[in-house]
C-alpha cells in the first residue's frame, strides 16, 4: 500500500489534483470536492451493486439456477466494480496523503483493533 500511496501522490502533484495546503479556504474547499468526488464513487459502487442484483433477479425469472445468475451478472459489473474501487482508492489515498498518514500501518492496526473487538464478544 505504501507503494500505491506513493504513486497517487506523485501522480495527484503531476495532475494538479493534489488537496490544496496552501490557506485554509483553499484546503477546505479541496477537502470538500474531495469528499464530494469520493461519496459519487461510492454512489456509483452502489450503483453497480443494483445493477447486479436485479439482473440476478432478472434471470431467475427467466428460469435460471440462482447460484449461475448471480455469478454471470457478477462477471458482468466486475470490470466496471473494478475501476470505481480504483477511482475511491485513489480519493482515499489523496486524503491520507495529505493529512501524512501511513495508511498501510493505519490498515493494519485498524483491523487489529476489530479482531480484538470480535474476540471480546
Amino acid at each position: 500500500m505504501k507503494k500505491l500511496q506513493n504513486f497517487t501522490k506523485e501522480y495527484h502533484q503531476e495532475l494538479n489534483y493534489q488537496i490544496k495546503n496552501g490557506s485554509y479556504e483553499q484546503s477546505k474547499m479541496s477537502l470538500l470536492m474531495n469528499h464530494m468526488l469520493l461519496s459519487t464513487e461510492v454512489a456509483e459502487i452502489a450503483e453497480l451493486l443494483r445493477e447486479l442484483f436485479v439482473s440476478t433477479e432478472k434471470m431467475i425469472q427467466e428460469g435460471w439456477e440462482e447460484g449461475e445468475a448471480f455469478k454471470v451478472a457478477q462477471k458482468h459489473v466486475s470490470k466496471e466494480l473494478g475501476k470505481e474501487i480504483s477511482d475511491c482508492i485513489a480519493y482515499l489515498s489523496k486524503l491520507g496523503n495529505f493529512f501524512e498518514r501511513d495508511m498501510e500501518s493505519d490498515f493494519y492496526n485498524k483491523m487489529e483493533e476489530v479482531r480484538k473487538r470480535v474476540e471480546k464478544h
